[in-house]
């Protein structure tokens, strides 16, 4: 009961920043799709590396057990990212769980405390500044986040996301946008259709007045949109966390019943035996006494 309750309060805090997540990301895409399309300089954050020479992996974990599998596989996705990726791989921690890696020879640079239910972005700014900092200053070459997306209470899935360098083409359908849902995400294809809308029969794109300029649109959107899509990402996270704890405790109170059941039907078993060999026995002596 008290994983269900934090369940429905996690679940309410992630369905209502979707649609918030969405049309941001929606906006950044777009005024880089301008720049771009204008040659203009992109800003660092949505430039890609030449090379990719070393890569920092935020894990999102729980702080506590009696979970399931659901710190097991988001460690082990996170672990399949490391093979796929084939570089040097850096590991920053949010979640006491996730200090598992340390017994098996993997780097861990920082630690974050994760609260069971984030109140504000203040929560997370700390790990955003590491790591912009950090992808700034040539330290890393991208920026991943591995975590649990939400699907449903009796689902929920581990992915890897790449936070940085931002990719305009994304191969996801939904921007990279964690929890996707089709009734009140921004899917690319929608996008597109909008794009379309603005286009002159020549095939140009309307000049439009941007006040601030684009540039300076994007130095303040690019790392609020970093903050919302990690912030996205715990929200999943601890969802998951929460639904996996429900299911793992409800688990745990079927067996527990199962397990009452049957020490029941044994005890009955044993009574009755007893009972049988008690009437035997009385038998036995009456009919020894009538002879």
């Amino acid at each position: 009961m008290v994983a269900a309750s934090k369940m429905r309060k996690a679940i309410e805090a992630v369905l209502k920043t979707r649609t918030y997540a969405n049309l941001s990301w929606e906006t950044v895409l777009h005024l880089a799709r301008l720049a771009e399309a204008k040659d203009e300089e992109i800003h660092p954050l949505l430039s890609s590396r030449k090379e990719i020479k070393k890569a920092a992996i935020i894990l999102i974990t729980s702080n506590r057990g009696l979970c399931g599998a659901y710190n097991s596989a988001v460690i082990a996705k996170a672990k399949e990212s490391i093979k796929k990726h084939d570089v040097s791989t850096d590991f920053i921690l949010a979640g006491k769980k996730g200090l598992a890696l340390a017994n098996q020879n993997y780097n861990i640079v920082a630690e974050f405390p994760k609260n069971d239910l984030l109140n504000d972005f203040k929560d997370i700014y700390p790990i955003i500044k590491m790591v912009v900092d950090d992808y700034l200053s040539g330290k890393y070459d991208k920026i991943l986040v591995a975590y649990t997306d939400f699907i449903n209470p009796v689902k929920q899935i581990p992915r890897v996301k790449q936070l940085l360098p931002l990719e305009i083409k994304s191969n996801d359908e939904y921007l990279g946008i964690v929890g996707a849902d089709p009734k009140i995400g921004v899917s690319s294809k929608m996008i597109d259709e909008k794009e379309k809308k603005h286009l002159s029969e020549e095939g140009y794109y309307f000049d439009y007045t941007f006040e601030p300029s684009p540039a300076e649109v994007l130095d303040l959107m690019i790392p609020r949109l970093l903050e919302i899509q990690l912030y996205q990402a715990f929200l999943e996270a601890n969802a998951s966390e929460y639904s996996a704890q429900m299911t793992a405790m409800h688990q745990a109170t079927d067996a527990a019943g199962d397990m009452v059941s049957e020490l029941t039907l044994f005890y009955n078993k044993a009574r009755q035996a007893s009972i049988t060999a008690e009437i035997a026995e009385i038998s036995a002596g009456a009919n020894a006494l009538a002879e």
